[in-house]
């Protein structure tokens, strides 16, 4: 299930690695996370190699709806009574300026760039949305509250952030890739020490950043039990009214919209894996209620790594692991903490201090229930005795109907109907028949 992104254009093709080499930097994962760090490091005039399991940008990055936004959620009045001002000032600032520093590389690129406001709206709860508004202006930006929606939504209050954006991302990502020294095909089997072993080669760094998406190194950092990951299911629709903003509703599973030329992307979801058909059908009943006459042209489904506390884990892999590090968790809003992560993950690289660094620290005490609910999770899909098993840590797999693979419902590894791994951290191909 392609997206309107791969519909357009898919990155160049670039060689397989097939000996040893040495970089500075190694950086393994190519979607958008990998190619910005790899492209701020360079910038900045560090040797860097990049390893890409599959191809470059064909991960999550090709299913994103890449959008720039530092609205991620209600969460600023929830980070206010977490953690406290401090914090949510930090996450609000790097995250503007992540924003700020992406809409600067996307000018001069022909990504299709836009300013956009960023809106999220509650259908039910005014009350909720005009506190977000409040904690967003008390940290110091210019947040709005309004009650008028476009596609004819109900809304009881929104919250609008000015000045946001919305691009391709495969084009930016070619753009930046076509600059960078980058082996396609080499997926990292092992690291040991810092070099990192595939099948056919292998790279001996002085620093490692790890933004595969879902972390794959077990025995440090404790990703496993910190992350969860989640799918949402896209629909593109055409003969549909153009938006002037993005949207996000603030439920469970709610909606989420933007405008690609002609085409209205909507989705919903933050499903576990294997329900793509009733998040489907449910945006199918919205166009027939809210735009009519618009008509299905595309639909795809993506998967987003969550933390347990709403923040990104961006920092040093593990206390023991100095010079290696993780971009990771970024909550279904990979584009500015994308960007956020190559901005820190630079400057660790580099030894510069940076005033954010502590928000994202990925060594961050953790609250004790979400950590047990998530363990419990996990623990839940070990006890059936069925096989097939996922060969990440052995939880049991399911089918998916709809897109014809089989799922690890506990930490999100996917195989192909022959066991072939398409997405981690499993890294081994998994027996399926």
């Amino acid at each position: 299930m392609d997206s309107v992104w791969t519909e357009e254009i898919r990155p160049g093709i670039f060689p397989k690695l097939m000996n040893g080499i040495k970089a500075d930097t190694l950086i393994i994962g190519g979607g958008m996370a990998g190619i910005l760090c790899a492209h701020e490091l360079t910038r900045a005039g560090v040797d860097c190699v990049l390893l890409e399991a599959d191809r470059v940008g064909m991960g999550v990055t090709s299913g994103t709806t890449a959008v720039i936004s530092a609205q991620h959620s209600v969460l600023y009045s929830d980070l206010i009574r977490r953690f406290g001002r401090e914090t949510a000032k930090g996450y609000l600032d790097m995250n503007l300026m992540a924003v700020k520093r992406l809409s600067e590389v996307a000018w001069g690129i022909d990504c299709d760039f836009e300013m956009r406001p960023s809106v999220l709206y509650s259908r039910t709860d005014a009350d909720k949305m005009r506190r977000e508004a409040a904690a967003v202006n008390e940290l110091g930006f210019d947040a709005q509250f309004t009650t008028e929606l476009p596609l004819g939504i109900e809304c009881a209050g929104a919250v609008v952030f000015p000045d946001m954006a919305q691009f391709h991302p495969l084009k930016l990502l070619n753009a930046l890739a076509g600059k960078l020294r980058i082996y396609e095909k080499s997926a990292v089997l092992k690291i040991e020490e810092l070099t990192a072993h595939t099948e056919s080669g292998s790279v001996t760094a002085k620093n490692i950043i790890i933004a595969s998406h879902f972390p794959f190194i077990d025995r440090r950092g404790m990703y496993f039990m910190k992350l969860r990951q989640k799918r949402e299911s896209v629909m593109a629709a055409e003969n549909a009214p153009k938006l002037d903003c993005t949207l996000s509703e603030d439920a469970e599973k709610g909606f989420f919209f933007r405008s690609y030329k002609d085409r209205l992307i909507i989705g919903c979801g933050n499903h576990d894996p294997g329900h793509e058909e009733e998040d489907f059908a449910r945006i199918k009943v919205f166009l027939k209620d809210h735009v009519p006459e618009a008509r299905e042209v595309r639909r795809w489904v993506n998967q987003d790594c969550f933390t347990l506390d709403e923040v990104p884990y961006i920092g040093r892999y593990s206390p023991a692991t100095p010079h290696m590090f993780v971009a990771t968790g970024f909550n279904a809003w990979g584009m500015s903490s994308s960007m956020a992560a190559a901005m820190l993950l630079c400057d660790a690289v580099l030894g510069r201090e940076n005033r954010f660094s502590g928000v994202f620290d990925p060594d961050r005490p953790m609250a004790a229930k979400p950590l047990l609910e998530n363990t419990a999770h996990s623990a839940a899909s070990l006890i059936p005795p069925t096989l097939p098993r996922c060969t990440h840590m052995g939880c049991a797999l399911r089918h998916n109907d709809t897109e014809h693979t089989w799922d690890c419902p506990c930490h999100g590894s996917r195989f192909a109907e022959d066991g072939t791994v398409i997405t981690g951290p499993a890294v081994k191909k998994a027996r399926v028949k």
